[in-house]
């Protein structure tokens, strides 16, 4: 709040355009303070409205020296028309309404129904100013954040923000756009931040600035949202909808489509937790997991294959894996990809930490001297921070990578990356500030691009992100505690990062600090065999045969759940890919008109056709909101009404899981490994009101699948590489003919 008369604000007042060209406008405005300040108003694309507000025409984000977050994109029917003092950029799906004297621009759909309009700033009773309007601030002389501000009416929602374990509808928070490591999944405090939020109106909005943006969402004043950027302009773009998706698709098209991973991703990974292993455990844990007959794709070795203290050195420790290339050969042979923690820094007593302190590849402090940080928080050794804004660092660590993955590797887990010190200073000569958010898409992208060198796909599994990660498939959701409590948040969290353009999460099942009590186990391994991924780790042991019998059948029983559905579920990767819209998502993103829609955030859909509501408390009873339409109890055949919260009390083999009603679900017979060309079985659920279709989408392409109803017969016809073996009708009776 600024006081009457409280020196500092530069809010803008005024404008004139000084020059006008095919996508927008440039205006000299004039603030407050009497300063002159550059705006430029454009379209970036279709649907898209780009503004800029900065001292300097040229001025870039403080990020943009290690790394460009979006790239704008053009709008070939865009319009610009200028009229006395009003000016209209019109981008199709958005328009930017601008009035010059006094300043204040709003921006409507397409119909001209309104989006979002600036609020210029009012002061309370007392004469106090309680938002920043569309200006800047000053202290000393120097800027220290630019700011806007929209009035939003009072029933307005707002998702997105990145893996934030909040409520889905970030009303009343105050997200800061800082990577932390996040100590659980019930805080505030974030691995992945984006810089992006979506609204109940039908529109986004994501800001291009790599520092600590904070957005005040309607907290500190129910009637605005304000946005501040500690960084040299501030530079944001308003997405067109109507739909979530459309906004989804919008986003994509200026910050990078989504990576499909190779399809035995979508398998389950299981781990040697966070304990000691050797080459003979592991090489047991495969002979285990294929003897009992569980679905697993990869086996995922953590932080003890190197040697203890020497994380992260990337060497293999020569006394617990004598043999890696040998255990890797046979790990293939038994159909397992193999994963390997690692993360970004160095500890200071393994022997590699010289070497690269005596070539300069690690952040320094301001005296010049290399930044040995505590990035462990004081549980093992501190440790030096690879500088990837140093090319030759960035090599060097490169060559370490390609190694292992010549040995038969398959993928990194690529942990941390939310540690450098705002104090640290950069190769490039950036700050630890101005590094610290986008130094894991630095990480990312470089471990990402050595994988694809050598294997051919681009899959990481990452723990931190920024704006624009959705290239760096997967994301897991950090070291969460083993408590129901805990579930609920991540299912949130995995929520709101799929409404920031993140289609490939997962978390790990059984929850990762502490040990899960069996029911527990049980329940969050049908929420992992029921996410866009799966894995099992922890830092007691996941294994399924650590658990009591009833708990290893229960967890076993969600896996091959998993690999049944793995057509739909490959079908729904494949989706995600091409559009954005996250194969995990709220409500809100296909009933964005229902207000319930976007407070329902402990369940989700998967993919178009499957409701899912995992079981998020120790007492067996929950309450599952169906939206609009008829569904059918996956378990039971029965066909319920929506609209509505039904209370289910399943058993503890079942999680609550409804299909769409006159939904066509490819499945399979389930396997120990994902099928590159598996049999379909088709399952349609119900008999579809007129026509009922479905894309399989596989290696081999795309298969078009119609069911109608003809009489008492439902016919089904697939046009594809695919072929349809079988089919099942539930939850009614026909004749079935497959033509």
């Amino acid at each position: 709040m600024r006081e009457r008369g409280e020196a500092g604000l530069s809010a803008l007042t005024r404008a004139e355009v000084v020059a006008v060209d095919a996508a927008g406008v440039t205006c000299k405005g004039v603030t407050s303070a009497d300063e002159s300040l550059v705006v430029r108003v454009c379209a970036a694309g279709e649907g898209v409205i780009r503004v800029r507000l900065s001292q300097d025409a040229d001025a870039r984000s403080r990020s943009a020296r290690a790394i460009s977050l979006v790239t704008p994109g053009t709008a070939a029917g865009a319009t610009v028309t200028v009229e006395d003092d009003r000016v209209v950029v019109d981008a199709g799906a958005v328009r930017a309404e601008i009035r010059l004297n006094p300043w204040n621009m709003r921006f409507t759909d397409g119909t001209g129904r309104l989006l979002a309009e600036q609020d210029p700033g009012r002061p309370d009773i007392s004469g106090r100013l309680r938002t920043l309007p569309f200006g800047r601030s000053t202290a000393d002389g120097t800027t220290v954040a630019y700011h806007e501000t929209f009035l939003v009416p009072a029933d307005e929602a707002f998702g997105g923000f990145g893996e934030s374990f909040t409520p889905v509808n970030k009303r009343g928070q105050r997200p800061l756009m800082w990577n932390f490591d996040a100590f659980g999944a019930e805080s505030q405090r974030a691995y992945k931040n984006v810089p992006f939020y979506l609204s109940s109106r039908g529109y986004g909005i994501v800001v291009d600035s790599g520092m600590p943006v904070e957005f005040d969402m309607c907290q500190s004043t129910h009637s605005d949202v304000q946005i501040i950027v500690p960084d040299d302009l501030i530079d944001y773009y308003v997405l067109g909808g109507p739909t979530p998706a459309e906004v989804l698709g919008r986003l994509d098209a200026l910050t990078g489509k989504p990576v499909l991973p190779p399809k035995w991703a979508f398998g389950a990974w299981i781990s040697s937790g966070f304990f000691r292993d050797t080459q003979e455990r592991v090489l047991e844990r495969a002979r285990t997991i294929r003897a009992k007959g569980i679905p697993c794709d990869v086996l995922h070795l953590d932080t003890f294959w190197q040697a203890d203290g020497n994380w992260s050195d990337l060497r293999w420790d020569p006394v617990a894996f004598p043999d890696p290339e040998g255990m890797l050969a046979t790990l293939a042979d038994q159909g397992f990809q193999v994963c390997l923690w690692m993360n970004p820094y160095i500890s200071h007593q393994s022997p590699v930490f010289q070497e690269a302190a005596e070539a300069g590849y690690f952040l320094k402090n301001r005296d010049g001297e290399d930044y040995v940080a505590d990035v462990w928080h004081g549980s093992f050794p501190a440790s030096g921070i690879l500088d990837f804004t140093n090319p030759e660092a960035a090599a060097w660590f490169r060559d370490r990578l390609r190694g292992l993955l010549q040995q038969g590797v398959a993928v990194f887990k690529t942990d941390f990356a939310e540690g450098v010190p705002a104090d640290a200073v950069a190769a490039n000569g950036m700050t630890g500030t101005e590094l610290h958010n986008v130094y894991t898409l630095l990480f990312n992208d470089l471990v990402m691009d050595v994988t694809h060198e050598v294997t051919g796909h681009r899959l990481v599994w990452a723990r931190s992100s920024y704006l624009g990660g959705q290239r760096h498939p997967a994301q897991w959701s950090g070291d969460v505690d083993a408590t129901y409590p805990a579930m609920g948040s991540t299912i949130r969290g995995g929520l709101s990062h799929g409404l920031s353009g993140i289609p490939f999460w997962s978390h790990d099942a059984g929850g990762f600090t502490g040990t899960p009590t069996p029911d527990l186990y049980v329940r969050w391994s049908q929420f992992g065999a029921l996410s866009p991924l799966v894995r099992f780790h922890g830092t007691t042991s996941r294994e399924p045969w650590e658990f009591p019998e009833h708990a290893e059948r229960g967890a076993i029983e969600a896996l091959r759940l998993r690999y049944r559905l793995m057509p739909y579920l490959y079908t729904a990767a494949v989706t995600a890919a091409e559009t954005g819209v996250p194969m995990m998502r709220a409500l809100c993103v296909d009933y964005p008109d229902d207000p319930v829609a976007w407070q329902a955030d402990l369940e989700y859909l998967l993919g178009p056709d499957l409701l899912v509501a995992p079981m998020i408390s120790a007492d067996g009873i929950r309450d599952v909101y169906l939206p609009a339409g008829s569904w059918v109890d996956y378990w039971t055949g029965e066909t319920l009404t929506g609209g509505r919260y039904i209370t289910v009390a399943p058993h503890l083999d079942r999680i609550p899981l409804y299909v769409r009603h006159g939904a066509l679900i490819p499945t399979t017979v389930p396997g120990d490994t994902v099928a590159d060309n598996p049999d379909i079985t088709l399952v349609a659920y119900g008999l579809p009101q007129g026509v009922s279709r479905t894309d399989i989408k596989d290696l081999d392409g795309s298969t078009a699948v119609v069911a109608t109803v003809d009489g008492d017969r439902l016919l089904v016809s697939a046009d594809g590489p695919k072929r349809i073996s079988h089919v099942e009708l539930v939850g009614a009776a026909a004749e079935i003919v497959i033509h």
